[in-house]
C-alpha cells in the first residue's frame, strides 16, 4: 500500500468514525427528549421534532454503512481494521435502534399520563430509568471513540442494574392494575414505555460488547462484566 493510500485509507476509517459519534450525539438528543416527554414538556412538539430526528438517524445509518461497504470493496482490509469496519456497522444499527426506541416513548409519553401513585412511578421510576440508559449510551459511544474496553466493560455491568429496575417496575404496575382496573389502561402505556427504555439498555450494552470485540478479536456477546473483565486482563 502506498503512503498516498494509506492516508487515504486513515482519512476513510477517520470518517466513519466521526460519522458514528455525530449519529450517537443525535440518538442521545432523542433519548434527551424522551426525558422531557415524559416531564409532560411539549409533548405535541417533541413527537414532531423525535420524527425528524429519526429520518436523519435512518440516513446517517445508511450512509455509514455504504461507506463501510465502499472501504471494504475499495482496500481489502484485514485484522483489525476489518474488524473496526465491522464494528461500525454493528454500532449505527444499534443505534438506529435506540432512536426507535426514543421515537415509542415521545409517541406513548402523551398517554400515559396517569395519576396518583401512577403517576408517580412515571415521573420518578420510569424516567429514572430512562436517564439510566441515556448514561449507558453515552459511555458505550465514549467507549467507542477512546476503544476503551474497561468503559465498555463497565457499561454491560450497568445492563443489569436496568434490568432489575424495569422488573421493579412492572410488578409496580400490575399490582397497581390489579387494584384499581381504571388504571389499565395508562399502566399499559407505561409497560410498553419501560420495554423501551429496557430496549435501550440491552442497545447500549451491544454496542459496548462490539467495541471489545474490535480491540480483543473476541466475540464476548452473552458474556457477563465480570468474564469481560477477565478477558481484558487475561496475559
Amino acid at each position: 500500500m502506498s503512503d498516498h493510500t494509506h492516508k487515504q485509507f486513515d482519512a476513510d476509517m477517520e470518517a466513519i468514525r466521526s460519522g458514528v459519534l455525530a449519529m450517537g450525539g443525535l440518538v442521545e438528543k432523542q433519548l434527551t427528549r424522551a426525558v422531557a416527554a415524559l416531564a409532560g414538556d411539549e409533548t405535541a412538539e417533541l413527537v414532531e421534532v423525535v420524527g425528524t430526528d429519526e429520518q436523519a438517524v435512518n440516513r446517517m445509518q445508511m450512509e455509514i454503512d455504504q461507506q463501510c461497504t465502499q472501504i471494504i470493496a475499495k482496500r481489502q482490509p484485514a485484522a483489525g481494521d476489518l474488524r473496526m469496519i465491522m464494528t461500525v456497522t454493528k454500532v449505527v444499527n444499534d443505534l438506529e435502534r435506540i432512536g426507535d426506541e426514543a421515537k415509542k416513548v415521545v409517541f406513548k409519553a402523551g398517554q400515559a399520563a396517569g395519576s396518583g401513585r401512577l403517576a408517580q412511578l412515571r415521573n420518578y421510576d420510569v424516567t429514572r430509568a430512562l436517564v439510566t440508559v441515556r448514561s449507558m449510551l453515552q459511555a458505550a459511544l465514549d467507549a467507542f471513540a477512546r476503544l476503551d474496553t474497561e468503559a465498555a466493560a463497565k457499561v454491560v455491568a450497568d445492563d443489569q442494574s436496568v434490568d432489575v429496575s424495569f422488573h421493579a417496575i412492572m410488578r409496580q404496575l400490575i399490582s397497581y392494575m390489579m387494584e384499581d382496573p381504571r388504571t389499565i389502561g395508562a399502566a399499559l402505556e407505561i409497560v410498553f414505555i419501560a420495554k423501551s427504555i429496557e430496549r435501550v439498555g440491552d442497545h447500549a450494552k451491544n454496542i459496548a460488547e462490539a467495541v471489545v470485540q474490535a480491540v480483543m478479536g473476541v466475540d464476548v456477546r452473552h458474556a457477563s462484566a465480570d468474564q469481560i473483565r477477565a478477558e481484558i486482563h487475561e496475559p
